[in-house]
């Protein structure tokens, strides 16, 4: 970068020279040069007499004489600003002519010998140095070009200083207290290594935190060097490989003796599945340039002395696609699970990402938290960032509650478009279909509240009924998945029960796709169908050729007719169920649609509202 910027800064001193000469010979030179008439010198004799001429210039032969006011002489006129220019006989000096018996006159003598020296030396001196310059940028080309080749190996990481004052500490890192629980050993480790090499403790050379995206894994490696106090090395795991054979492994090798100089310090590479994939499984075979810097980063990891206090960090995904040999002991024989928050978690989340914007005393956290089940940090994140961009147009001072929800909903189901357009048939379908969701569900036991029901467009979808869960939950039970097929089929149930049979529409479409996984999953999976508790899987024999091209089928072709015959019944038990259940309450539906098309959304509490009373 120096070299580039000094480089840089010659170019634009020999650019700004040029320039300067230009505009100095355009705007100083030519604005100050006068017209010019050449006289005898007899008439310069009579002007000098009459006190016309003011300075008087000799440069050899030649007299240059400068008027002070505008003069006539025979048949011609000069103005103020006229040069008079004359030419003596070189054994006439300008004594003799007369032009010193005035003491009011400037007379000057030039010697024109010691002027050609000056250009010469000017003009021979000059385009040395131009050449000089231009030599010396070309060489400093030349040595940068070189300099870049040579340094093509050397690791991308970058490294934030462990004197930073704005580092990451665990208090920048909320929830996730099972995950901070097993890197404070790190932490300790990494600030006092001797306890644990005297006790012979070798503390793991590896940590792989592996979860959801947007958990936090990152954040967490930057806690644990804030709290450390030591250098943390970042990479990801893309930035290794590159076309050429052998760059990724030289990387390697340049990140770790790097590391080893700031030693203690941490090495973090993220989405280290770029790399740390099954070998085996490339095109390329054992020369894949993917494959030699993976086995690169495990012969650096197995070269660790046990005194080295350099630990390597990682974060991934897909931990399950990871090489055995990343985790064996010695290597990343620590694993870390960072999963989704829980309700907990979430409100402390929200508290954090919470402190630089201005909330209104209505707003309540705990309310949003337990509105967004499953959602990870980076969601949590994102709600309160569309609520400050919602309350910043509408030029409000402070984010309140109403941002908050609207935000909440524009995360999960997309934007309102109140511009779209839909006919009064349309809208009366689509209340109904949404209104059957809702009653089915609120029917069923085991499907969790409704929280609101819309027939504003949001997204793709013309409108929506919003279920959401009052507590988290690890487990689902059977008799919730057959209750939630129940309400996914409500939508179609009632549009069939209004509208007759050949009167139903598309609308259904994405309900019946997701009962339809549902109820496969309950077969192949989850062992809850009357084929028994057996797992009916697909084996992957080519991974490198993807999940849908390579792969084989563990169970006969008469098992897996009859796989489709059991999802085919329970989607048919929950339809029947679902159009019995609106049948039953058809007054109830009718009521509740009608009400929606006037107000275009419901809340829970209008929801509920109707069937208490």
């Amino acid at each position: 970068m120096a070299q580039k910027s000094s480089r840089s800064s010659l170019v634009y001193l020999l650019v700004a020279a040029l320039l300067f000469a230009f505009v100095y010979n355009t705007f100083f030179i030519d604005a100050g040069s006068k017209q010019v008439e050449d006289v005898s010198i007899t008439t310069l004799q009579s002007l000098y007499s009459e006190g016309k001429i003011v300075k008087l210039e000799t440069e050899g032969n030649v007299i240059t004489a400068t008027l002070n006011q505008d003069v006539t002489s025979g048949d011609e006129t000069y103005t103020k600003d006229t040069l008079l220019k004359s030419v003596k006989s070189p054994q006439d000096t300008i004594t003799e002519l007369g032009f010193y018996e005035k003491s009011s006159v400037e007379v000057s003598n030039t010697d024109p010998a010691a002027n050609a020296i000056w250009y010469e030396i000017v003009l021979s001196i000059v385009p040395f140095f131009l050449l000089i310059g231009f030599l010396f940028l070309m060489m400093r080309s030349v040595s940068s070009n070189n300099r870049t080749a040579m340094s093509f190996g050397n690791s991308k990481a970058k490294e934030f200083d462990k004197n930073k004052k704005n580092k990451v500490t665990f208090d920048d890192v909320a929830g996730s207290e099972n995950a901070k629980e097993g890197l404070e050993e790190i932490v300790d480790f990494l600030k006092s290594p001797k306890k644990y090499l005297k006790m012979g403790a070798k503390i793991p050379r590896g940590v792989l935190l592996f979860g959801p995206p947007g958990t936090g894994k990152t954040l967490l490696a930057r806690a644990v060097a804030g709290e450390a106090d030591v250098p943390f090395f970042s990479i990801s795991g893309s930035e290794f490989v590159e076309m050429f054979v052998g760059v990724g492994a030289s990387r390697v090798r340049d990140l770790f003796a790097k590391a080893r100089k700031n030693a203690p310090c941490i090495i973090f590479v993220d989405e280290i599945d770029a790399v740390g994939r099954h070998r085996g499984t490339g095109v390329g075979g054992g020369h894949d340039e993917r494959e030699q810097t993976l086995n690169q980063i495990l012969t650096e990891m197995d070269g660790f002395e046990n005194d080295t206090n350099v630990i390597v960090m990682a974060a991934t995904n897909r931990p399950d696609v990871l090489d055995p040999a990343l985790l064996r002991p010695g290597r990343f024989d620590r694993r870390v699970t960072v999963d989704n928050p829980d309700l907990t978690d979430r409100e402390a989340i929200l508290k954090v990402h919470a402190r630089s914007k201005p909330l209104a005393k209505n707003t309540d956290l705990k309310v949003v938290a337990q509105h967004t089940p499953g959602f990870s940090g980076a969601d949590l994140e994102n709600v309160l960032n569309e609520s400050a961009i919602k309350a910043a147009r509408e030029n409000k001072k402070e984010i309140e509650q109403t941002d908050l929800s609207e935000s909440l909903e524009r995360v999960l189901l997309g934007p309102q478009r109140r511009n779209k357009i839909m006919s009064d048939d349309e809208v009366k379908i689509t209340a109904y279909h949404e209104v059957g969701h809702a009653i089915t569900g609120y029917m069923m036991k085991h499907t969790d509240p409704v929280h609101k029901i819309s027939i504003v467009s949001r997204g793709r979808a013309l409108g929506v009924t919003w279920f959401l869960p009052e507590k988290d939950e690890v487990l689902t039970s059977k008799e919730k998945f057959e209750d939630e097929l129940v309400s996914l089929m409500g939508g179609r149930a009632a549009e069939e029960l209004m509208f007759g049979t050949n009167s139903v529409t598309t609308g259904a479409s994405n309900d019946m796709e997701k009962a339809t996984k549902t109820a496969r999953n309950m077969v192949t999976k989850y062992g809850m169908s009357a084929l028994g508790p057996v797992v009916f899987g697909e084996h992957h024999a080519q991974p490198f050729l993807g999940k849908d091209v390579g792969h084989e089928r563990t169970y006969s072709e008469q098992t897996a007719q009859e796989i489709d015959t059991k999802v085919s019944e329970i989607l048919k038990k929950a339809y029947k169920l679902s159009l019995d259940t609106l049948t039953k309450n058809k007054k109830m539906l009718v009521k509740i649609a009608e009400d929606l098309i006037k107000k275009e959304s419901l809340s829970r509490k209008e929801f509920e509202a109707y069937f208490s009373k």
